[in-house]
């Protein structure tokens, strides 16, 4: 017979996951190829980081 505290703990788990989804996203933004986000958005929501790589100090690289 199964544990009770272990379905317990089983159902409190799926419920958290439920509200919160995800903590982490699957790629970090430097692990993207520019312009690509984690969802596969492109255009609009890139233009900041176009924005920065343009003006970036010659000392950054």
């Amino acid at each position: 017979m199964p544990d009770p505290s272990i379905a317990k703990r089983s159902k409190e788990r799926a419920e958290l996951e439920k509200i919160f989804g995800d903590d982490l996203p699957s790629t970090t933004r430097d692990e993207r190829p520019l312009g690509r986000s984690d969802e596969g958005h492109t255009g609009d929501d890139m233009q900041s980081d176009e924005w920065f790589l343009e003006n970036r100090p010659p000392h950054h690289g």
